[in-house]
């Protein structure tokens, strides 16, 4: 698993690249979340675009991600993944609790005119 962050305009990126998955994949994504939030970050996109797998763990921490990003104020939108990672989602019915977009510009875009805190 290989994690990158980048900013674009108010937002900062997290790229995640291979299987995010327990004890590496989730992990790293916790430790990504918790970094920018005590460097003060309102808004977080998580790239799922070049994820290639993802197991009940990343999920939970997907979903653990975003409600501390929310317990902090700020806002979380997520890049669509692969269809198996989608499917994943999809199955778990947890879709509907994420902002899903179609690219991190779109994503960063989106979040950037939203005010922070705000569902």
């Amino acid at each position: 698993m290989k994690v990158e962050t980048r900013s674009i305009g108010n937002c900062e990126v997290i790229s995640m690249q291979g299987k995010l998955v327990a004890g590496v994949g989730d992990v790293l994504l916790r430790e990504k979340v918790n970094q920018l939030l005590g460097d003060g970050a309102e808004r977080i996109v998580v790239d799922l675009s070049q994820v290639t797998h993802v197991d009940s763990s990343g999920v939970g921490e997907l979903v653990a991600s975003k409600r501390i990003i929310e317990r902090f104020g700020a806002r979380l939108g997520l890049v669509r993944g692969s269809d198996s990672v989608d499917r994943v989602l999809k199955l778990g019915q947890l879709l509907p609790l994420f902002q899903i977009y179609d690219d991190a510009s779109a994503a960063a875009a989106a979040l950037n005119e939203q005010k922070a805190g705000a569902q």
